[in-house]
């Protein structure tokens, strides 16, 4: 999702004018406003939509809405600022609720709530991102638009998944889910899944990323030998705990090599084995190798 990438980022520091075109702007809350000014999110909003010409603004992050030393707030104030802002924003096409960083929070500390407002207000919209699922909804999840959908997680419930599942989405392109930890809220199964596994979904789906996957050899396995795998140009395994096991279908699977990439990067898989992947002929990302022998403490990369 380039229009999100984070190289296109840049905070709105409360310049009298916007960004240059193909910038970002990020509006959210830091250490600075709590100490200085007691500044809410709310009131940085306010002055972002009294710039000049913002009604070009085609992307917008949402940082920190909370006061740092507070504690994590909900979300609601955003999502109500947003959609009363809508008419303010008619060429929004790139939303990201959330980019948090570590420091300012856990991923699994952010309070998410029903964004599904978000998507009815902005009809425009053609890629979505939410970082962080404790309270996430997206209701009934419908968008005429929408080409990607992007939610970071530490754990993500399958309530939401099945609201991803049973939405209108037709335009839908590129999907991206942190399933995470059961620890933190994770409690998708391979089961859940099938109906995104058996093409019947998304007919326009190319970009398929389950990321974060604490059963992340189960998944391969049934993805080497699912219907949707025929059709995707990208697949995304990453930040999983994939093993040998999973490893070994993909390389059995003839679709593989159909694919544009192929991103496993963290992962348990031995050296040897994952030397094969050089010889698929497609891009394939196999960074940030793990012990392959800690067999008992496979963990993957996002959780708390």
């Amino acid at each position: 999702m380039s229009e999100l990438a984070p190289s296109n980022i840049a905070d709105w520091d409360h310049p009298s004018v916007l960004q240059p075109s193909g910038v970002v702007q990020r509006v959210g809350l830091s250490y600075e406003d709590d100490y200085d000014s007691k500044v809410t999110w709310s009131d940085r909003f306010a002055d972002f939509l009294a710039l000049p010409s913002v009604e070009k603004t085609t992307g917008l992050v949402i940082g920190t809405w909370w006061e740092l030393d507070d504690g994590n707030g909900p979300v609601d104030e955003v999502v109500e600022s947003l959609v009363s802002a809508a008419p303010q924003l008619p060429n929004l096409r790139a939303l990201f609720i959330g980019d948090i960083m570590s420091e300012e929070s856990e991923i699994s500390w952010i309070e998410q709530d029903d964004l599904s407002p978000l998507l009815s207000a902005f009809p425009n919209l053609q890629h979505f991102a939410i970082r962080g699922a404790n309270g996430l909804s997206l209701g009934s999840c419908q968008h005429a638009q929408l080409k990607t959908l992007v939610i970071q997680s530490g754990g993500l419930a399958n309530r939401v998944v099945q609201e991803i599942f049973h939405g209108k989405l037709p335009a839908l392109e590129h999907l991206e889910l942190w399933l995470g930890s059961e620890w933190y809220g994770g409690d998708v199964t391979l089961t859940d899944l099938e109906p995104l596994l058996n093409d019947e979904l998304f007919p326009q789906l190319k970009v398929l990323a389950l990321r974060d996957c604490s059963f992340a050899d189960d998944l391969a396995i049934a993805l080497s030998q699912a219907p949707i795998i025929n059709r995707l140009e990208v697949l995304d395994l990453s930040l999983g705990n994939l093993g040998d096991e999973g490893a070994k279908a993909l390389l059995a699977c003839p679709a593989i090599k159909q694919l544009k990439l192929l991103d496993l990067h963290y992962h348990f898989i031995d050296s040897e084995l994952a030397k094969q992947f050089k010889h698929l002929g497609i891009e394939v990302d196999i960074s940030e190798p793990q012990d392959p022998n800690r067999h008992d403490r496979r963990y993957i990369a996002v959780s708390e």
